[in-house]
C-alpha cells in the first residue's frame, strides 16, 4: 500500500501542501478555526501519519535516547536502573535504545557510533557497579549523563549511590541495637568495588563515632561475593571473649553465607547473631530466615534522576560532583540485641 503524503491531505481539505503542514504542526494559529479542522478531519479520514523521523531532523531532535550499559540489561536486580529510565522517558514522550555491550570495549564503541548516527538527542551511559571511569569513552555527545558510574575528570552530570551514608546506616543499626563487637564481612575481588572501600570506612568512623574502637580481626574477606560462608565462619570460631555478636556484611550475597555459618553453628539468627546486609537484591534479602535487614541500591531512583537530567526535567549540577544517590535502611528481622550469655572481651569496647 502506497504512503500517504501531505500533497494528499491538501488534496482532500481542498488547501496547499504549506497549510496542512502549518496545521499538522500546530505553527500558525492565524489559519481559521474552520480550516484547521477540516485539515486535522482530512488527515484522520486517509489514514495520513507525520512522519516522525523527518520531523525530528528538521527540528534537530528525534525524541529518542541511547543508552548504553555494559551488563545491566541481564542482571535482575541492577535492571531497576532501566526501569526508572523507561518510566521517565515515557511519561515525557522519549523512546530508548538500549544496548547491553557486555562490557565488550569494541561493541561499546560501535554502539555509541551507531547510536550518534541515528541522532539520538542525548544517551545515558550506565554500569552495573559504582566505578569511576578513568577516560570516558571516545565519541560520547556532550549530553550524556552517566549512571552508576563517573568519570574522574568530572565534566558530565553523573549519580551514584551514597554507599558511604549507607554504610553508615547499617553499622548504626546494629550500634543502636546495644552491639559492641561488629564485624564486616567485605569481598576481595580482582578488581575491588568502589564501595567496598566506601562502606568499611564509613564502618570505621561510625564505630569511632560511638566510642568503640574497630578490631582489625573483625575485618574479614570472602574470597567472592558468594563466599561468605567461610569468612563469617573464621569470625564465629573466634574466642567467646573476641567473637562478634552482628556481622555488617557487603553485600546481600555475604550474608547469605553469613546466615550459613551461623546455622552450622547451631546459632540463631538474630537471637545469637545479628546480621545486616547491603543491596536490598530481589528474592534474596527478603526470602531469608528471617528475612534480611540490609541497605537498599536505589537502582529505580538512579534511573529516573539520570534520564530526568537528559530529557530537561530535572537541572544537571553545576559544579561538576556526582549527585549521590541516598541508600536507605530496609529493616526486617535479623537484627537484634546481643546474646546475654557473651563474655566482654579485647575490641568490644568495654
Amino acid at each position: 500500500m502506497a504512503r500517504v503524503r501531505i500533497s494528499d491531505v491538501a488534496t482532500a481539505a481542498g488547501v496547499s501542501t504549506a497549510t496542512v503542514s502549518l496545521v499538522l504542526n500546530e505553527r500558525d494559529v492565524r489559519i481559521p478555526a474552520e480550516t484547521r479542522e477540516r485539515v486535522r478531519r482530512a488527515a484522520a479520514e486517509i489514514g495520513y501519519t507525520p512522519n516522525s523521523v523527518a520531523r525530528g531532523l528538521r527540528l534537530q531532535r528525534t525524541r529518542t535516547i541511547g543508552l548504553i550499559s555494559d551488563q545491566i540489561a541481564t542482571t535482575p536486580f541492577a535492571g531497576r536502573m532501566l526501569a526508572g529510565a523507561q518510566d521517565v522517558a515515557r511519561e515525557h514522550g522519549y523512546l530508548v535504545f538500549l544496548v547491553d555491550t557486555g562490557a565488550d570495549s569494541d561493541v561499546e564503541s560501535r554502539a555509541i557510533a551507531a547510536l550518534a548516527a541515528q541522532q539520538v538527542d542525548a544517551m545515558i551511559y550506565a554500569a552495573m557497579w559504582h566505578r569511576v571511569l578513568e577516560e570516558v569513552p571516545a565519541g560520547l555527545p556532550s549530553r550524556t549523563v552517566f549512571l552508576d558510574c563517573r568519570p574522574a575528570g568530572g565534566g558530565f552530570p553523573a549519580v551514584v549511590p551514597d554507599d558511604y551514608a549507607g554504610g553508615v546506616a547499617a553499622t548504626r543499626e546494629l550500634v543502636a541495637a546495644g552491639h559492641t563487637r561488629i564485624a564486616y564481612v567485605d569481598v576481595d575481588e580482582p578488581e575491588k568495588p568502589i564501595a567496598a572501600g566506601l562502606r568499611h570506612q564509613a564502618y570505621v568512623d561510625t564505630l569511632r563515632a560511638a566510642g568503640l574502637e574497630p578490631d582489625p580481626a573483625l575485618h574479614r574477606h570472602a574470597r567472592t561475593s558468594a563466599g561468605g560462608r567461610e569468612a563469617a565462619e573464621a569470625l564465629l570460631d573466634l574466642p567467646p571473649g573476641r567473637r562478634p555478636t552482628a556481622l555488617f556484611c557487603f553485600n546481600d550475597r555475604v550474608a547469605v553465607g553469613a546466615y550459613v555459618a551461623a546455622h552450622r553453628r547451631g546459632m540463631d539468627v538474630p537471637r545469637d547473631l545479628s546480621v545486616v546486609g547491603y543491596d536490598d537484591q530481589q528474592l534474596v534479602a527478603s526470602e531469608l530466615d528471617p528475612p534480611l535487614t540490609t541497605v537498599a541500591l536505589p537502582h529505580y531512583d538512579m534511573g529516573r534522576w539520570a534520564m530526568e537530567v537528559v530529557v530537561g526535567a530535572r537541572p544537571a549540577p553545576g559544579d561538576g560532583a556526582a549527585h549521590l544517590m541516598p541508600c536507605p535502611i530496609v529493616r526486617r528481622a535479623s537484627v537484634g540485641p546481643p546474646p546475654t550469655s557473651v563474655t566482654p572481651g579485647a575490641g568490644d569496647g568495654r
